[in-house]
Formats: C-alpha cells, sequence, structure tokens
C-alpha cells in the first residue's frame, strides 16, 4: 500500500510531459470536525495516487486545506473521492484560469494542528458564525459603496503583485500577523462601515470573518472562493476586474494573472516586473521579484554573495549551510537590504506597465535527467559513495545529480570512479561504482545523469 511519493519531481515532469494529457489546477477547503486526520490523510493519498493526482493539502481535526492538479479526464472521478464524505458533498472547487501540466510534481498529504496558521483560540468564539459570502457581482457592488473598508488578508509578497483596488495590504508575512493589526487599526469602525475581506482561496477569510464578528464588527463580508473564484467569475459573467494586477498562488506557477497590468517592480533594477523567483543559492531560496534581465545576469540569485556562493565548488556550499535554516527566510524578501526596490504595506492602485504576452511559466523544472540508480553504501571517514547501476550506462566527465529527501539536490561532474572495485572510465547496468562524495549520501538517495 503505497502512502508516499517514490517518484522525483524531475520523473514525475518527464511522465507528465510523456503522457500528453492536460491537467487542472484546483484548489478547495473545507471546515469539519475529523476525529481521526491520520486515517484520512492515509484514505485521501491511496485514492488520489490512483487518480494521478498531485498538489499538497494539510488535514486536522478542523478541516481540510488542498491546492491539487488533477487530469482533466480524472476531474469527475476526483470529486468523487471528495463527496464520499458528508462534509464534503457539494464542495466548491475553485478551479485556476491559467492552466500549467507541472504546477505540482507530487501529492503531498500532511496531518498538522491546523489547516491555517492562525494563532487563534477557537475555543474562545464561535467559528461557525462567519461573515456573509459575496459573488463577483455583489463584491464589486459594495466596493462601491464609501462605507465599505475592504481588506486583503494576503502576505505582502502577495498582495504586492496584484490586489483590489482602494485595498488595505497589512504589511505582514504570515496571515496570524494580519488579525491583530487589523483589529487595532479598525476599532473605530465596527458599527457603521462594512468590513469587506479577501484572500486567494477564502479558507483565510472563513475563519477570520468568524474572529472579527466576535471582536465587534457588526458588518462583515468575505469574497467567496477569494481571487481564485473572483477570476472565474469575471471570465464566465463578463464582469470588470476590480482586482488589478496577478493572484499569487502557492505552486510552480507562482502568479495567476488577472489583467494585463503590472503593478510591481523588479526587485533589484526597478523595471515594472510581478515574476517571482526563488534565490537558487540552497542556502538562501529566499523568494523575491526579478525581470528577465536580471534573472539572466544574476543567474537566479538575489545578491552578489550569493552568486558568487552557487560559483563555489560543491563541499565548500554545504559547508556554509550547514546548521542554517532557510525555511522561515523563503518569504521574507521585505527583510533583505540587498533589495532595492520592494514594497509592501500602502500599495499603488496605478499601473507601472502593461504584461507582455504570456510567456512560458518561469519555474519550470531547470535540470533535465535520467535515472541511473540507488545508493548502497556511503563511508563516512573516506568520504566515498557505493551505487548500483541499474540503468544506462556511467562515464568519467558526466555531470551528475544525486537526489533525496534529506540530501537534497547535489550536482557534481564525475572525475573518477571505481567500476566493481577496479578504476575505470565506463561503468553499465550491474554494476557497483564507488567515487569520492563531498556529503553525507543516505539509502534512499538517486543517482542521476545530467543529459540537459
Amino acid at each position: 500500500m503505497q502512502l508516499y511519493n517514490t517518484l522525483s519531481a524531475e520523473e514525475r515532469a518527464q511522465l507528465i510531459d510523456e503522457a500528453g494529457q492536460q491537467r487542472l489546477t484546483l484548489s478547495f477547503y473545507a471546515y469539519a470536525k475529523i476525529e481521526d486526520p491520520k486515517k484520512f490523510r492515509d484514505d485521501l493519498f491511496i485514492e488520489w495516487n490512483k487518480l494521478d493526482a498531485l498538489g499538497r493539502t494539510y488535514v486536522a481535526k478542523e478541516g481540510i486545506n488542498a491546492q491539487m492538479s488533477v487530469p482533466a479526464e480524472n476531474f469527475e472521478a476526483f470529486r468523487e473521492t471528495l463527496e464520499a464524505y458528508d462534509f464534503m458533498r457539494g464542495i466548491r472547487l475553485n478551479v485556476a484560469v491559467e492552466h500549467d501540466d507541472h504546477s505540482f510534481l507530487k501529492l503531498t498529504v500532511k496531518v498538522r494542528d491546523k489547516i491555517v496558521a492562525d494563532g487563534l483560540n477557537d475555543e474562545t468564539f464561535d467559528v461557525t458564525n462567519i461573515g456573509v459570502h459575496l459573488k463577483a457581482k455583489e463584491f464589486n457592488q459594495i466596493l462601491e459603496d464609501p462605507n465599505t473598508i475592504v481588506v486583503d488578508f494576503r502576505n505582502h509578497y502577495e498582495s504586492e503583485i496584484g490586489h483590489f483596488k482602494g485595498a488595505i495590504t497589512p504589511d505582514v508575512e504570515t496571515f496570524r500577523e494580519s488579525l491583530p493589526i487589523i483589529n487595532e487599526q479598525l476599532k473605530d469602525f465596527k458599527e457603521d462601515k462594512n468590513l469587506v475581506m479577501y484572500c486567494t482561496g477564502g479558507i483565510r477569510c472563513e475563519k477570520a470573518s468568524a474572529y472579527f464578528k466576535h471582536q465587534g464588527f457588526k458588518n462583515v463580508f468575505q469574497l467567496e472562493g477569494g481571487i481564485i473564484n473572483y477570476a472565474k467569475q469575471l471570465k464566465e459573467e463578463g464582469l470588470e476586474s476590480k482586482f488589478i494586477g496577478k493572484n499569487f498562488v502557492f505552486d510552480h506557477r507562482l502568479g495567476e494573472r488577472i489583467t494585463e497590468d503590472i503593478v510591481s517592480q523588479c526587485h533589484q533594477c526597478g523595471k515594472p516586473c510581478d515574476n517571482h523567483t526563488n534565490c537558487l543559492n540552497d542556502g538562501c531560496h529566499l523568494l523575491f521579484i526579478q525581470c528577465d534581465e536580471c534573472q539572466a545576469a544574476m543567474e537566479n540569485c538575489c545578491s552578489t554573495e550569493c552568486l558568487e556562493i552557487t560559483h563555489l565548488p560543491l563541499a565548500e556550499q554545504v559547508k556554509l549551510r550547514r546548521g542554517k535554516q532557510v525555511g522561515n527566510k523563503v518569504f521574507r524578501k521585505g527583510k533583505s537590504e540587498n533589495l532595492k526596490f520592494k514594497h509592501s504595506g500602502e500599495l499603488s492602485d496605478k499601473p507601472l506597465a502593461v504584461a507582455e504576452k504570456t510567456k512560458d511559466i518561469r519555474q519550470k523544472i531547470k535540470v533535465k535527467k535520467v535515472l541511473l540508480g540507488k545508493a548502497e553504501h556511503y563511508y563516512v571517514k573516506a568520504q566515498v559513495g557505493l551505487f548500483v547501476i541499474e540503468n544506462q550506462e556511467l562515464n568519467v566527465g558526466d555531470k551528475i545529480l544525486i537526489s533525496g529527501p534529506t540530501t537534497g539536490n547535489q550536482e557534481l561532474v564525475l572525475e573518477k570512479m571505481l567500476v566493481n572495485g577496479t578504476e575505470n572510465s565506463v561503468a553499465k547496468v550491474g554494476d557497483k561504482i564507488t567515487f569520492e562524495v563531498p556529503f553525507r549520501v543516505r539509502l534512499s538517495d538517486k543517482l542521476f545523469k545530467i543529459i540537459g
């Protein structure tokens, strides 16, 4: 019974390309009481794996929050796996307006304490007493009311590339930070103003609206299905978009265009741009906005320091990042002094430029490779790895990649190897090879040859 991924992202991307099937990117959430989240998680993984569904899902005792990529031909079968549960019958699936077959390349279903990290004690208020849901047309109408205050409950790196006109866009890095800030900022408007809120897919507003009603706000509204559903209704009903720019999404696309307006700048040169990049330095991975020219000049790096690090030998790079935690730094572009043109907090509604015709999604798999074999042992003192060749042949001088859940993706050029105990320049299927590796190799690691 398979409960976890067995393919790398690159292997999965290759299979998707070979299949040639259209895939749909979608999201959904539901609050419900789940007695056994672990069993619920395992059951979903088994059923979704059968349908070649990929994505990232969090389940908790309070419900489910999912972003998925599903083959179009399996869409209804996927819906049936959800509607097998009473609390997900008739559930709204927010289908993206822009599709990319590589939006997700793994199926991840995790058990969490909460499906959204909101920092709230749910026992202190009625989480079911939510605000009034508004469809796109109704949302547009209430924005015209002078008694309306509209609040963006996303984070600064999301609102920077796109937001509703006139919205309050908190300068925060997490959802939990925005709740007390907005409560304090709007404390004098609880009785006579419409508090209108929105987020990406609606889930953050579901909890926030109940929280603000508990805080004494009388007129609380939320955009049903978030910006994703809003964009879909715009197309279906021919409505005017009150949203300007791009909607940040948490998959490989990193953004879905709603209007052709560009409202943000390249963080390095200031040119109008709304394409995000993750810094190529494995010890950084900072998320920031980078234009094509800076991307080429800086080689996908956020600073000259990171660029220099990526040019160091692999062993030195590993040594520099040993013991460092970078996971919580990824979205903190507002904290980097290297980026001179970053914006957050009060954002302009004035477009800086018009987007060119959509190009290929930027966050594609960068390395083409073929699987050669797997790790058998690592000799710590000698810093030598032992691998078994199971596919194709390997030659001295080949560029290889060793990949695993703990090791990550480590590239190097094979300069010398022993084949079945004797130095040789070629290894074939069935051979056992050993060579020096400047980092620890694990039994879960796979050996690839980079072919492009």
